[in-house]
């Protein structure tokens, strides 16, 4: 379980240096599927996104934990990871200071939200598909 199961010709796109987006789906209330583009990073073992604390995404989260993510190679879509589980960790603990990390690696500047509460969301993958 977590990011070891990423194959090892597959890890570039979680890399910084790709810049590769996520985007992240989550089941909605009545079972609808939502999906959003996201920025995201990596530590030892998850993805880590950045959200909301009252966005629709975190409540679809606190209410039903599955998630499932797709990222895509930057520079040739037929390539792509799919990853899922249920797995996740809130920390609202340095969210500011990671959003503002995420700004700098996909626009080149610090990036906030003023007057939003974020969380980092880390994300520990069950399953890996490859593309």
């Amino acid at each position: 379980m977590g990011l070891d199961l990423v194959p090892a010709n597959m890890a570039y796109l979680l890399a910084d240096r790709t810049r590769a987006y996520l985007t992240l789906s989550t089941l909605m209330a009545d079972g609808a599927p939502q999906a959003t583009v996201l920025w995201f990073d990596t530590d030892e073992e998850a993805l880590r996104v950045n959200i909301r604390v009252n966005s629709v995404k975190a409540r679809n989260l606190r209410r039903d934990s599955r998630w499932a993510a797709v990222i895509p190679d930057p520079r040739n879509a037929n390539t792509y990871l799919l990853l899922r589980g249920t797995t996740i960790a809130w920390e609202e603990h340095g969210a500011t200071e990671h959003l503002a990390g995420l700004g700098i690696k996909y626009e080149g500047a610090p990036y906030a939200d003023p007057g939003q509460p974020h969380i980092i969301l880390r994300l520990i993958p069950e399953r890996v598909y490859v593309n």
